[in-house]
């Protein structure tokens, strides 16, 4: 694991394992809370000490379609705050959002531009198979859109991919690809086999884009046969985990070096 995906904002009602009202890092006028932000920075210390980076996903659409949002300008001041705050740390690069995109996503990555010139943003345009629009392409660092989930995802969402990084010239992360488990927030419909990840990464990798391993425990409560007791992620939870990890782990077997 090279990167870890993080939220700022976990404070809808759904069943997402320890989501509740006060796990966001902003307030409602667009200022940052202390202590969420204290733990932010603990975190990507550690991730730095580790060789690691983070993703940090700032507004969650789960969140917005529940009437808890930054409203214009609070939005602007957050991210203007949060770009200031974690200025020093150069392991994290920024996505607005989380599976949305509006008028406000071109407006926000000028403002994290005014504060940090250098600082890398993307943005997750809508559910899978969204590719996003033109405009908000271009103007992105990279692209992280959620490819599609459904039927032969192993052969669908390397050819999304391919067609990014071929239009755009740009990296492209396959950001919330299909995954085992609940059939809910976008989940298999059917049986699964760890093959149509494994099969789905290596297309990924051949379509010169970077995978991501989606896993289902953080989308369900705890008692779920997808979270481990202890709330962790445990490879040997799960064998279908494992043996995708596994095949993860072994990256430089199955890769040629141009591929790397």
């Amino acid at each position: 694991i090279t990167v870890l995906r993080v939220w700022c904002q976990w404070d809808n009602g759904d069943t997402f394992v320890d989501a509740d009202k006060e796990c966001t890092v902003f307030n409602g006028d667009g200022s940052l809370r202390p202590q969420p932000l204290s733990s932010l920075k603990a975190l990507l210390d550690e991730a730095n000490h580790q060789g690691m980076c983070v993703e940090l996903t700032c507004f969650a659409q789960e969140s917005f379609l529940q009437g808890i949002h930054l409203a214009p300008p609070a939005d602007e001041r957050a991210m203007v705050a949060l770009t200031r705050e974690l200025k020093e740390f150069r392991n994290v690069t920024f996505q607005i959002w989380n599976e949305h995109s509006d008028a406000r996503v071109p407006i926000l990555i000028e403002r994290i531009k005014g504060e940090d010139p250098l600082r890398l943003v993307t943005n997750s345009p809508g559910y899978g198979g969204d590719l996003g629009n033109d405009d908000d392409n271009r103007r992105l660092d990279y692209m992280t859109p959620h490819t599609s989930r459904d039927g032969r995802h192993w052969e669908v969402a390397p050819r999304e991919i391919g067609l990014l990084v071929a239009r755009y010239g740009k990296p492209v992360v396959d950001d919330e690809p299909a995954r085992n488990g609940i059939s809910e927030n976008g989940g298999p419909k059917g049986a699964v086999s760890p093959n149509d990840q494994i099969l789905h990464i290596f297309g990924v990798w051949q379509a010169g884009g970077y995978p991501t391993y989606h896993h289902d425990m953080f989308q369900t409560g705890y008692g779920s046969p997808a979270c481990p007791p202890s709330g962790i992620p445990d490879p040997a939870f799960n064998p279908y985990h494992r043996t995708v990890l596994e095949f993860l782990r072994q990256q430089d077997r199955y890769l040629t070096p141009a591929g790397r």
